[in-house]
């Protein structure tokens, strides 16, 4: 799909099928999302296709669990190849696609273990448990004390556990009560980290880079900081890299810009190619091992559908080739959207392919600019009000990148 192939004209039976599809949707649908005015049939690239044959350009690659775009024929090969053999033992069984999974998936993080579960929650679950584990097995924590900390404006999913350390309302607000042992800190102060950290703190659970925030990026040095710390105070450190990873902002893992290597590795999204959910934890020995049968579990967790894909998606990040597209596209990502500051923009924040602008209230809100966007082409996502995120699929050519940031010009300066 090319810019030129876009179309975002739609006749009066097409809006009608649009309209009813999306109405029958929410009618029958739980309100826990506000999805944009849009119902997609096919996908292909950084393109999608609505079931009126309009053409969208895809600036939201689904989170980035879409960074090898919609489709990408090799994950769609391997996908195919494994339906007609093997999708799912249960772990009660090994299959021949699961040893091959976590030996390269620990390999590309330079570690010992992998955990496989489904979606990122489970993930951050999943490490939560571990630390706390092994902060009563191997750090001597006593029964039922320990603590892990965490940072103000994070994501880590939608589970009770996880947002009863949210400070969003949203996700936070109506829910508890909620499971002790947290303790927040201001995102990027070290010393608000030490200050909060005592003998019964087991673990930091950060993202490198916060996602849903806005693509908020910690002050420079601040992972450094955060491994020195850890390491020095005995504390585990779990890097949630389930949109910052796996070649989104130009490296293999965001946490990869500092040179740091977490004691675990939360992944998942892009993990799964966008073909099915695939997630893991990914630690030493001494850490995954703490686990032992029947302590955690998951039925479709290292499935032989997931561990095909997942095998191809750390085969294809091996070859550098979306990293490099991520930091080369990623600069012009940059310089188009800094000439907007002062234009209908108030700041922007870019890390590889990945970006968050804070939008001038005058122009609108953050939802209000997707609704125009969406109505010149173009799909991308609000957060926190005033604040829109731009995540392309890492395959979007320069030319159709370009053009979708034409778009976004267009709409922030009134045209």
């Amino acid at each position: 799909m090319t810019v030129t192939e876009s179309s975002t004209e739609s006749t009066s039976a097409g809006a009608t099928r649009t309209t009813q599809a999306f109405q029958e949707a929410e009618a029958r649908t739980a309100h826990n999302y506000k999805p944009l005015p849009v119902v997609l049939e096919h996908a292909e690239g950084a393109w999608m296709t609505d079931v009126d044959g309009r053409r969208f350009l895809d600036l939201l690659a689904g989170y980035s669990a879409l960074n090898f775009g919609h489709g990408h024929p090799g994950l769609l090969r391997v996908a195919h190849e494994q339906l007609d053999k093997l999708t799912l033992t249960s772990r009660a069984f090994v299959h021949d696609r699961f040893a091959e999974f976590c030996a390269s998936l620990a390999d590309l993080c330079g570690k010992d273990m992998v955990l496989p579960m489904n979606t990122g929650a489970e993930a951050v679950e999943t490490a939560i448990k571990v630390m706390r584990k092994w902060g009563y097995e191997t750090k001597g924590v006593a029964p039922g004390q320990a603590t892990v900390i965490v940072a103000s404006g994070n994501f880590h999913g939608r589970t009770t556990t996880i947002v009863g350390f949210s400070d969003d309302p949203d996700a936070h607000d109506g829910f508890g009560p909620f499971a002790p042992g947290f303790t927040m800190v201001p995102y990027g102060d070290l010393d608000a980290m030490a200050a909060a950290m005592d003998e019964n703190t087991v673990g930091v659970l950060i993202e490198p880079i916060q996602g849903e925030g806005g693509v908020v990026i910690p002050p420079e040095g601040y992972l450094r900081g955060v491994r020195e710390l850890t390491a020095e105070r005995g504390v585990l450190f779990a890097a949630d890299e389930i949109q910052a990873g796996l070649g989104r902002t130009g490296k293999t893992f965001a946490c990869d810009h500092e040179d740091v290597v977490p004691d675990l590795y939360v992944l998942g999204k892009a993990l799964g190619g966008g073909v099915v959910p695939v997630s893991a934890v990914v630690a030493d020995a001494d850490v995954l091992g703490v686990l032992r049968p029947g302590q955690h579990g998951s039925t479709f967790g290292g499935n032989a559908l997931a561990c095909a894909v997942g095998t191809e998606v750390v085969a294809m990040l091996r070859s550098g080739e979306y990293q490099e597209r991520a930091t080369r596209l990623g600069e012009v990502l940059r310089s188009r959207l800094e000439a907007l500051v002062g234009h209908g923009v108030l700041a922007v924040r870019v890390r590889g392919l990945w970006a968050g602008v804070d939008i001038d209230p005058a122009v609108g809100t953050g939802r209000e600019v997707c609704e125009k966007l969406m109505a010149r082409g173009v799909l991308a996502k609000d957060t926190h009000g005033s604040t829109i995120r731009l995540a392309p699929p890492l395959v979007v050519s320069e030319a159709d990148l370009s053009w979708g940031l034409d778009q976004l010009e267009a709409v922030v300066r009134g045209e």
